[in-house]
């Protein structure tokens, strides 16, 4: 079984949206098991997920009528990245906490972006692809950042999770 770590800074809209909607993609597809863990830099442990948030995602038809009522945030820790075979955030910034904090997980962490870009698909191997990529060294760029909705109005919420459908609908191919 291979472990996704989805990670934005609170853990209370993009990385908990991408986790939801890469939960409901993995569902028949081919290939090995997929475990979706979520969590953020910098977080309030335990918040439910926020209104605007559930918005975004109910507004999905895909996704409406799940149950968004189990999510807690939580703070990232290193036993996450020790299990995770690919750690997917939502901005460079990301990125770059995982270098300076989890350098051992630096080969293995990119935007959701970049991956959708750059990842080829299958076969090889997810870590065969990885390595190739060497993203411990790839330039970073702020132009890769799904921009953090936290804050704003319902229709910021939405154009979030719209543009992470399609990018988790994409990501979901290569894995």
């Amino acid at each position: 079984m291979a472990e996704l770590l989805v990670l934005c800074t609170g853990n209370a809209s993009r990385s908990v949206m991408a986790g939801f909607m890469l939960e409901h993609l993995k569902a028949g597809r081919p290939g090995p098991e997929l475990r979706i863990v979520t969590a953020g830099t910098h977080t309030i442990d335990g918040q439910p997920m926020g209104m605007r948030t559930r918005g975004a995602l109910s507004a999905i038809p895909e996704l409406a009528g799940a149950d968004f009522t189990l999510h807690r945030s939580r703070q990232v820790f290193e036993v996450d990245f020790l299990r995770a075979e690919l750690v997917v955030t939502m901005e460079a910034d990301h990125v770059r906490f995982v270098r300076r904090r989890h350098p051992e997980a630096a080969d293995r962490t990119a935007t959701i972006r970049r991956l959708c870009a750059d990842l080829p698909p299958a076969p090889p191997p997810l870590d065969e692809r990885l390595d190739a990529l060497k993203l411990a060294d790839a330039v970073l760029s702020d132009v890769d950042d799904v921009t953090d909705p936290a804050g704003r109005d319902a229709d910021v919420y939405a154009a979030c999770a719209a543009e992470l459908w399609a990018l988790c609908r994409r990501l979901i191919t290569l894995l």
